[in-house]
Protein backbone atom coordinates (compact mmCIF):
# COMPACT_ATOMS: atom_id res chain seq x y z
CA UNK A 1 0.00 0.00 0.00
CA UNK A 2 2.85 2.61 0.92
CA UNK A 3 4.32 1.80 -2.73
CA UNK A 4 0.94 2.71 -4.24
CA UNK A 5 0.72 5.63 -1.87
CA UNK A 6 4.20 6.90 -3.44
CA UNK A 7 3.01 6.18 -7.07
CA UNK A 8 -0.15 8.33 -6.67
CA UNK A 9 1.73 10.91 -5.13
CA UNK A 10 4.92 10.78 -7.91
CA UNK A 11 1.67 10.97 -10.37
CA UNK A 12 -0.18 13.96 -8.99
CA UNK A 13 2.70 16.18 -8.88
CA UNK A 14 3.86 15.45 -12.56
CA UNK A 15 0.07 16.99 -13.44
CA UNK A 16 0.72 20.47 -13.95
CA UNK A 17 -2.85 21.43 -14.88
CA UNK A 18 -3.79 19.59 -11.71
CA UNK A 19 -1.42 21.56 -9.38
CA UNK A 20 -2.83 24.59 -11.18
CA UNK A 21 -6.29 24.40 -10.38
CA UNK A 22 -5.72 22.67 -6.79
CA UNK A 23 -2.97 25.07 -5.49
CA UNK A 24 -3.04 28.35 -7.15
CA UNK A 25 -6.82 28.42 -8.50
CA UNK A 26 -8.01 28.86 -4.65
CA UNK A 27 -5.75 31.14 -3.46
CA UNK A 28 -6.46 33.20 -7.03
CA UNK A 29 -10.05 33.09 -5.75
CA UNK A 30 -9.41 34.27 -2.36
CA UNK A 31 -7.74 37.53 -3.41
CA UNK A 32 -10.74 37.91 -5.97
CA UNK A 33 -13.42 37.72 -3.65
CA UNK A 34 -11.71 39.08 -0.17
CA UNK A 35 -9.01 41.48 -2.34
CA UNK A 36 -11.11 44.33 -1.60
CA UNK A 37 -12.29 43.80 1.62
CA UNK A 38 -11.53 45.72 4.98
CA UNK A 39 -9.76 44.12 7.85
CA UNK A 40 -12.95 45.26 10.25
CA UNK A 41 -16.39 44.28 8.98
CA UNK A 42 -17.30 41.16 10.06
CA UNK A 43 -19.18 38.61 8.42
CA UNK A 44 -22.72 37.94 9.49
CA UNK A 45 -23.59 35.31 11.98
CA UNK A 46 -19.35 33.90 12.03
CA UNK A 47 -17.89 36.70 14.10
CA UNK A 48 -15.35 36.70 11.49
CA UNK A 49 -13.56 39.21 8.96
CA UNK A 50 -14.53 38.42 5.46
CA UNK A 51 -10.66 37.71 4.43
CA UNK A 52 -10.24 35.36 7.82
CA UNK A 53 -13.54 33.72 6.64
CA UNK A 54 -12.68 33.48 2.66
CA UNK A 55 -9.19 31.83 4.09
CA UNK A 56 -10.65 28.78 5.50
CA UNK A 57 -13.81 28.71 2.91
CA UNK A 58 -10.61 28.79 -0.21
CA UNK A 59 -8.27 26.52 2.02
CA UNK A 60 -11.03 24.07 2.42
CA UNK A 61 -12.44 24.62 -1.27
CA UNK A 62 -8.37 23.91 -2.53
CA UNK A 63 -8.49 20.57 -0.93
CA UNK A 64 -11.73 19.43 -2.12
CA UNK A 65 -10.58 20.39 -5.54
CA UNK A 66 -7.12 18.18 -4.66
CA UNK A 67 -8.74 15.37 -3.21
CA UNK A 68 -12.23 14.90 -5.24
CA UNK A 69 -11.09 15.90 -8.86
CA UNK A 70 -8.08 14.32 -8.52
CA UNK A 71 -9.47 11.14 -7.43
CA UNK A 72 -12.59 10.70 -9.42
CA UNK A 73 -10.95 10.93 -13.15
CA UNK A 74 -7.62 9.26 -12.36
CA UNK A 75 -9.72 6.27 -11.37
CA UNK A 76 -12.55 6.24 -13.65
CA UNK A 77 -9.46 6.18 -16.65
CA UNK A 78 -7.73 3.66 -14.55
CA UNK A 79 -10.66 1.36 -14.71
CA UNK A 80 -11.04 2.13 -18.36
CA UNK A 81 -6.86 1.67 -19.30
CA UNK A 82 -6.83 -1.86 -17.31
CA UNK A 83 -4.43 -0.82 -14.53
CA UNK A 84 -7.01 -1.48 -11.94
CA UNK A 85 -7.27 -5.05 -13.26
CA UNK A 86 -3.68 -5.52 -12.86
CA UNK A 87 -3.73 -4.16 -9.26
CA UNK A 88 -6.69 -7.30 -8.15
CA UNK A 89 -3.58 -9.76 -9.37
CA UNK A 90 -1.69 -8.57 -6.30
CA UNK A 91 -2.14 -9.46 -2.80
CA UNK A 92 -3.67 -5.32 -2.54
CA UNK A 93 -6.90 -5.92 -0.60
CA UNK A 94 -9.96 -3.37 -1.37
CA UNK A 95 -9.94 -1.62 1.50
CA UNK A 96 -6.31 -1.30 1.25
CA UNK A 97 -6.50 0.30 -2.75
CA UNK A 98 -9.02 2.88 -1.23
CA UNK A 99 -7.19 4.14 1.76
CA UNK A 100 -3.85 4.25 -0.76
CA UNK A 101 -5.61 6.93 -3.06
CA UNK A 102 -7.24 8.33 0.16
CA UNK A 103 -4.26 9.04 1.48
CA UNK A 104 -2.29 9.91 -1.49
CA UNK A 105 -5.50 12.66 -2.56
CA UNK A 106 -4.70 13.99 1.13
CA UNK A 107 -1.22 14.49 1.17
CA UNK A 108 -0.96 16.27 -2.31
CA UNK A 109 -3.70 18.76 -0.83
CA UNK A 110 -1.22 20.16 1.71
CA UNK A 111 0.23 22.40 -0.73
CA UNK A 112 -3.03 23.95 -1.58
CA UNK A 113 -3.92 24.61 2.13
CA UNK A 114 -0.62 26.08 2.70
CA UNK A 115 -0.61 28.99 -0.18
CA UNK A 116 -4.22 30.04 0.55
CA UNK A 117 -2.67 30.88 4.13
CA UNK A 118 0.58 32.54 2.81
CA UNK A 119 -1.64 34.86 0.71
CA UNK A 120 -3.64 35.75 3.00
CA UNK A 121 -1.12 36.54 5.83
CA UNK A 122 1.21 38.51 3.01
CA UNK A 123 -1.97 40.59 1.47
CA UNK A 124 -4.84 40.59 3.77
CA UNK A 125 -2.84 40.85 7.00
CA UNK A 126 -4.55 38.04 8.42
CA UNK A 127 -2.89 37.68 11.48
CA UNK A 128 -3.44 34.11 14.00
CA UNK A 129 -1.64 32.92 16.53
CA UNK A 130 0.78 30.24 15.78
CA UNK A 131 -1.34 27.41 17.31
CA UNK A 132 -3.99 28.37 15.32
CA UNK A 133 -2.26 27.97 11.79
CA UNK A 134 -1.32 24.27 13.10
CA UNK A 135 -4.42 23.64 14.18
CA UNK A 136 -5.92 25.38 11.04
CA UNK A 137 -3.67 23.13 8.64
CA UNK A 138 -4.26 20.03 10.39
CA UNK A 139 -8.43 20.41 10.59
CA UNK A 140 -8.94 21.02 6.77
CA UNK A 141 -5.96 18.42 6.00
CA UNK A 142 -7.51 16.10 8.18
CA UNK A 143 -11.17 17.09 6.71
CA UNK A 144 -10.17 16.66 3.32
CA UNK A 145 -9.87 12.90 3.76
CA UNK A 146 -13.80 12.86 3.72
CA UNK A 147 -13.90 13.95 0.24
CA UNK A 148 -10.94 12.03 -0.83
CA UNK A 149 -13.22 9.23 -0.28
CA UNK A 150 -15.78 10.52 -2.03
CA UNK A 151 -13.33 10.94 -4.98
CA UNK A 152 -12.69 7.45 -5.01
CA UNK A 153 -16.56 6.28 -5.17
CA UNK A 154 -17.37 8.56 -7.64
CA UNK A 155 -14.77 6.74 -9.70
CA UNK A 156 -16.11 3.48 -9.25
CA UNK A 157 -19.63 5.02 -9.48
CA UNK A 158 -19.29 6.44 -12.92
CA UNK A 159 -17.69 5.83 -16.55
CA UNK A 160 -14.80 7.43 -18.15
CA UNK A 161 -17.17 9.50 -20.05
CA UNK A 162 -19.45 10.45 -17.40
CA UNK A 163 -17.53 10.95 -14.26
CA UNK A 164 -16.07 14.39 -15.44
CA UNK A 165 -19.96 15.80 -15.13
CA UNK A 166 -21.05 14.11 -12.44
CA UNK A 167 -17.72 15.19 -10.63
CA UNK A 168 -18.99 18.74 -11.46
CA UNK A 169 -22.15 18.81 -10.29
CA UNK A 170 -21.24 17.20 -7.22
CA UNK A 171 -18.11 19.60 -6.78
CA UNK A 172 -19.64 22.71 -7.13
CA UNK A 173 -22.91 21.46 -5.35
CA UNK A 174 -21.09 21.10 -2.16
CA UNK A 175 -18.61 24.27 -2.53
CA UNK A 176 -21.88 26.30 -2.95
CA UNK A 177 -24.00 24.73 -0.27
CA UNK A 178 -21.07 25.01 2.37
CA UNK A 179 -20.25 27.90 2.14
CA UNK A 180 -16.82 27.85 0.29
CA UNK A 181 -18.11 30.76 -2.30
CA UNK A 182 -20.15 32.93 -0.25
CA UNK A 183 -21.31 32.76 3.74
CA UNK A 184 -24.29 30.55 4.06
CA UNK A 185 -26.02 33.29 6.35
CA UNK A 186 -26.81 35.08 2.52
CA UNK A 187 -29.15 32.21 2.19
CA UNK A 188 -32.69 31.66 2.70
CA UNK A 189 -33.50 30.17 6.14
CA UNK A 190 -34.86 27.24 4.25
CA UNK A 191 -31.77 26.56 2.50
CA UNK A 192 -29.47 27.10 5.55
CA UNK A 193 -31.17 24.57 7.78
CA UNK A 194 -30.07 22.32 4.76
CA UNK A 195 -26.42 23.44 4.76
CA UNK A 196 -25.86 22.85 8.14
CA UNK A 197 -25.90 18.79 7.41
CA UNK A 198 -23.75 19.64 4.17
CA UNK A 199 -20.04 18.07 4.82
CA UNK A 200 -18.66 20.87 3.30
CA UNK A 201 -20.21 23.40 5.80
CA UNK A 202 -19.38 21.16 8.64
CA UNK A 203 -15.59 21.00 7.24
CA UNK A 204 -15.57 24.96 6.77
CA UNK A 205 -17.14 25.10 9.91
CA UNK A 206 -14.09 23.57 11.75
CA UNK A 207 -11.67 25.87 10.61
CA UNK A 208 -13.47 29.47 11.97
CA UNK A 209 -14.14 27.87 15.09
CA UNK A 210 -10.08 27.26 15.48
CA UNK A 211 -9.94 31.02 14.11
CA UNK A 212 -12.15 32.00 17.41
CA UNK A 213 -10.41 30.13 19.43
CA UNK A 214 -13.12 27.64 19.52
CA UNK A 215 -13.31 24.21 19.93
CA UNK A 216 -14.88 22.90 16.89
CA UNK A 217 -18.97 21.73 17.48
CA UNK A 218 -19.39 18.32 18.25
CA UNK A 219 -22.25 17.99 15.99
CA UNK A 220 -19.38 18.98 12.58
CA UNK A 221 -16.95 16.27 14.08
CA UNK A 222 -19.71 13.91 14.16
CA UNK A 223 -20.97 14.64 10.19
CA UNK A 224 -18.00 14.45 9.09
CA UNK A 225 -17.50 11.37 10.66
CA UNK A 226 -20.23 9.44 9.32
CA UNK A 227 -19.78 10.84 5.52
CA UNK A 228 -16.07 9.18 5.80
CA UNK A 229 -17.42 5.94 7.08
CA UNK A 230 -20.38 6.06 4.26
CA UNK A 231 -18.39 7.52 1.56
CA UNK A 232 -14.96 5.40 2.44
CA UNK A 233 -17.43 2.16 2.64
CA UNK A 234 -18.84 3.10 0.23
CA UNK A 235 -15.98 3.32 -2.25
CA UNK A 236 -14.38 0.18 -0.61
CA UNK A 237 -18.31 -2.08 -1.84
CA UNK A 238 -17.90 -0.30 -5.42
CA UNK A 239 -14.20 -2.12 -5.74
CA UNK A 240 -15.08 -5.39 -4.37
CA UNK A 241 -18.51 -4.64 -7.15
CA UNK A 242 -16.01 -3.81 -9.62
CA UNK A 243 -13.66 -6.73 -9.21
CA UNK A 244 -16.79 -9.11 -9.35
CA UNK A 245 -17.84 -8.04 -12.47
CA UNK A 246 -14.10 -8.16 -14.31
Amino acid sequence: MNSLIKLELARALRNRKFLFFSVIYPAALFLLIAGKADSTTKVDGSGLTLPTYMMVSMASFGALTAVLLGNSERIAKERENGWVRQLRLTTLPGRGYVLAKTAGAAVVSLPSIVVVFVVAAAVKHVRLDAWQWLALTGAIWAGSLVFAALGVAIGYLASGDAVRPITMIIYFGLSILGGLWMPTTTFPDWLQSITKWVPTHAYAALGQAIEQSEAPHTQDIAILVVFFVLFAGGAAWLYRKDTLKA
